[in-house]
């Protein structure tokens, strides 16, 4: 529906627009409640690895997100409601009560764990928006437990490729599909747990929704849907006015892409004339043989995550992206196409947003905020329970924030892609045959600086399944240290080591390596960067960097050595 049509019956008052933003927010919120209660995967029911959104009929667009859903899917999701609509236009057809599935991560984004389902809302026999969900589920294949393979050199060796099926034709559960998905986990109980959530999800979501307008009309919500769009575009084009017209240019780097041992570059030439902006990623990297090459859709949704942090009072919904164009090379790896391996894609958006805060912050450098620790560690752990079954461990973990103007970096954060909480090492002992024998904060660990990075974080992970254990880890920041700005020194790099009869073993590729097994009472251990510190750290004050020392965030000889310090 366009602005004119609106505006030809009457514009909503002020007070009808925020009634009607905080009842649909409130939808989006209580679908994401509802898969968080249900779901049997803690990275969903603990970490929150999911999101559920409103979308347009007809462009799939953006209309209403939920205030808790992952940041990344938020951008990424528009582009997996409009694959649907395409296949609906190939031929597939659309029926009241159909529910499309799917994880196709060259449509919509992201990965193969991130399964969509997308479900079309009518009224009175018309099309008048669609409902989705998302989450990450445990197994999906593939030659390593848990899909983040690391060695993988096309998708095929990462997990099974769903295209845009429907699960559910016209309200009739189809058993074929259940079965198909059921036969290609390692873990299908926690996979078939999941889906029942987002089924859930959506069903509660189709029924405040219809209630919703029942109570209100279709024209007034679909002139809200406009209006918030609206703004969000007039708000996130008068945050670009206020930078400063010019070129910035930043790039950053990946430690390589866990196949070819050599750097990757993340580079962004950002254009500023008026109120538009111009994101070209033109210099980064060709797509590349291992598993952190991402789809253009993560691209978009990354860059759109990043301005959302770097202008918070926008709304969330596509008229975010109207004032910015973006250049994404086909042939980089930010653009690609199957069968480019992506299981790592987190790594990479990470670099990405942190350049967009870069560049950022040399158009205002007042505002510039140091690199946060920039890898999840992706860290896998599989084998088989004394009963003979199954079971995968996946989880990410926290490291530091990067100091800022105003304060100090946080310690043990999570990364600015998620909203996600780290999963309690609690949670994960009482699902999974391990225990956590260290998790810590990392001294010396964040970036000296006047306002230092915050400490990252060490997880040591005990086996204690009765044969092997099998491990993985997809990490980042191994070799390139997340960076200090204004003067501020980097963090501390990433580590990672695991224990064998000959003693403790690193990865020769730094952050990322697979195929390593551990008995029964080895462990693994995972030592994760702080952030980048900010202004000169000779300027600290003296009583600032007496208290690191003595809560244990920085050692008397580091704070010799970089503050200058001594007692």
């Amino acid at each position: 529906m366009s602005l004119a049509h609106v505006r030809e019956r009457g514009a909503l008052d002020a007070v009808t627009l925020a009634v009607l933003k905080g009842r649909l927010e409130q939808i989006a919120d209580e679908m994401d409640a509802t898969l968080y209660r249900s779901a049997f995967n803690p990275i969903i029911a603990e970490a929150r690895d999911a999101c559920h959104g409103i979308y347009h009929a007809e462009t799939g667009a953006t209309l209403v997100q939920g205030t808790k859903g992952l940041p990344i899917f938020v951008g990424a999701m528009s582009f997996a409601v409009q694959a649907v609509i395409k296949r609906v236009q190939a031929g597939a057809g659309l029926d009241p009560g159909d529910t499309f599935i799917f994880n196709d991560p060259y449509e919509g984004g992201t990965h193969l764990n991130d399964f969509r389902l997308v479900r079309p809302l009518f009224r009175q026999g018309k099309l008048f928006c669609w409902l989705a969900s998302v989450g990450h589920w445990l197994d999906i294949g593939g030659n390593v437990p848990g899909n983040y393979n690391p060695r993988a050199t096309e998708s095929h060796q990462e997990g099974v490729r769903f295209p845009p099926v429907k699960l559910i034709r016209a309200g009739v559960m189809q058993q074929d599909i259940l079965d198909i998905l059921a036969a290609n986990s390692r873990v299908p109980q926690s996979n078939w747990g999941d889906l029942n959530g987002q089924l859930n999800a959506l069903d509660l979501g189709q029924r405040r929704l219809s209630a919703l307008l029942d109570e209100s009309g279709e024209s007034t919500v679909e002139s809200a849907f406009v209006a918030l769009a609206d703004r969000a575009a007039a708000l996130m084009q008068a945050e670009v006015e206020a930078l400063p017209d010019g070129d910035y240019a930043f790039e950053d780097y990946l430690d390589n892409d866990g196949v070819v041992d050599e750097k990757l570059v993340i580079a962004l030439d950002m254009k500023v004339r008026g109120g538009s902006m111009l994101l070209d990623f033109s210099r980064s990297s060709d797509a590349c043989l291992g598993p952190i090459n991402i789809s253009r859709a993560t691209t978009v949704a990354a860059c759109y995550v990043a301005l959302k942090h770097a202008f918070p009072d926008v709304p969330a919904n596509a008229g975010v992206l109207r004032p910015i164009e973006f250049v994404i090379p086909d042939s980089s790896l930010l653009g690609v196409g199957p069968p480019r391996p992506v299981a790592g894609y987190t790594e990479t958006i990470l670099r990405l947003i942190g350049v967009i805060f870069g560049a950022l912050g040399k158009a205002v450098p007042e505002r510039a905020t140091a690199a946060p620790f920039g890898t999840i560690n992706a860290l896998s752990l599989s084998g088989q329970r004394k009963d003979g079954t199954r079971w995968v461990m996946f989880s990410f973990f926290g490291g530091g924030l990067g100091g800022n103007p105003e304060s100090d970096g946080l310690h043990h954060a999570n990364n600015p892609i998620s909203t996600a909480t780290i999963p309690p090492a609690e949670i994960l002992e009482a699902a999974y045959p391990v225990m956590f024998t260290q998790w810590a904060l990392r001294p010396d660990s964040g970036g000296a600086g006047l306002h230092r990075g915050g400490v990252g974080a060490i997880y040591e992970i005990e086996a204690l399944s009765p044969g092997t254990t099998e491990v993985a880890l997809l990490g980042e920041r191994g070799r390139f240290a997340p960076f200090g700005v204004s003067g501020g020194q980097p963090a501390a790099l990433n580590t990672f080591a695991w224990q064998s009869a000959d003693g403790w073993n690193t990865p020769p590729m730094a952050s990322k390596i697979v195929g390593v097994k551990i008995e029964a009472g080895q462990r693994v251990r995972l030592e994760a960067p702080g952030g980048g510190g900010w202004g000169d750290p000779m300027q600290r004050p003296r009583e600032a960097v007496a208290r690191d020392i003595r809560l244990g965030f920085v050692s008397a000889e580091r704070a010799a050595q970089d503050y200058g310090y001594r007692a």
